[in-house]
């Protein structure tokens, strides 16, 4: 036993709070992993993967949204303080949240 783990019981013994939470979080840990169940993909196993590809494009889109939002406030803010560096940042974030936005597009475009 390390002198780490010697110190997490020590800090459990002092503190009968902590104890009971991570008593708690163990037992619900324990539960969860003892009583899932298997779950089966119904249907065909190609609309699945299609599910799933749609969903992590999506997420990729609100990555881009949020770059795209990043770099008009800071080419906004470029503005207003005359900061030619920050503006060329604030372009090529823009350019960047635009093309991480159209992912998607880009590939099928690639891909025909």
């Amino acid at each position: 036993m390390t002198t780490k783990d010697r110190n997490i019981f020590i800090a459990l013994k002092k503190n009968r709070r902590l104890a009971v939470i991570f008593i708690t979080y163990m037992v619900l840990v324990i539960a969860g992993t003892i009583f899932c169940s298997t779950c089966f993909a119904a249907g065909d196993p190609i609309s699945v993967v299609n599910n799933l590809s749609n969903f992590i494009f999506s997420l990729i889109r609100a990555i881009g949204l949020i770059l795209l939002g990043l770099g008009i406030m800071q080419v906004g803010l470029s503005l207003k303080s005359h900061d030619p560096s920050q503006r060329a940042n604030g372009f090529l974030t823009l350019a960047g949240g635009i093309i991480i936005t159209f992912t998607k597009e880009i590939l099928n475009l690639i891909v025909g």
